[in-house]
């Protein structure tokens, strides 16, 4: 294994999760590279869902898959993830988050704190026991370290007879590298009877 940076070390947390996985999300499709990397290792009937809030993002991707012949396999939704719950009820194998702006665009259209933890909540909700979650978040610049102290405070408080949560990091990198968090669920229990963090 190549010890690179999150977003590797993200695929690799997930892969042993996708050959038998029927639904799985990446909650920030972005460039799509994600999206690619989970349309590809999954079985065929398996449905890959792919949010994200800019239909430059969502085309992007959309080209990507086209260029793979995976385009069949993946459901491309022009809406924010915090919205997870209107579009999938069913149980879910495998979900990722890349957190912060889609690179080469306006860097002030980026995930917001409120918006992917609601999103994380409404997630872990439906994820399978033994499913995995991974959420690669950018500490490096102001907006990227509110919001990653926003997952951090979200995920230390799961209950963990249910939630298995871990933290990757590179040690000798200057300048705040990412961050990786990986949430397996173990069991399965009600999120202390919240419905929504709305509530």
């Amino acid at each position: 294994m190549v010890v690179a940076n999150a977003v590797r070390m993200a695929h690799q947390f997930i892969l042993p999760r996708l050959a038998n996985a029927r639904t799985v999300v990446d909650a920030t499709a972005g460039n799509g590279n994600d999206t690619l990397f989970l349309a590809e290792n999954t079985p065929d009937a398996t449905t890959v869902f792919a949010f994200d809030i800019q239909q430059q993002g969502l085309s992007k991707t959309e080209t990507l898959l086209t260029g793979r012949n995976l385009r069949h396999k993946v459901r491309l939704i022009l809406d924010s993830h915090s919205h997870l719950n209107k579009y999938l009820h069913q149980q879910l194998d495998a979900v990722m988050f890349n957190l912060g702006y889609l690179p080469g665009s306006d860097h002030k259209l980026s995930t917001n704190p409120a918006t992917t933890i609601e999103a994380a909540h409404q997630a872990l909700q439906l994820l399978n026991i033994g499913g995995v979650m991974t959420i690669a978040v950018y500490p490096g610049y102001e907006h990227g370290r509110l919001e990653c102290q926003a997952v951090y405070e979200y995920l230390a408080i799961l209950n963990q007879k249910v939630f298995s949560v871990a933290c990757w990091s590179m040690v000798n990198q200057k300048n705040n590298p990412p961050l990786l968090y990986v949430i397996e669920k173990i069991r399965s229990e009600p999120l202390e009877g919240i419905t929504s963090l709305k509530d």
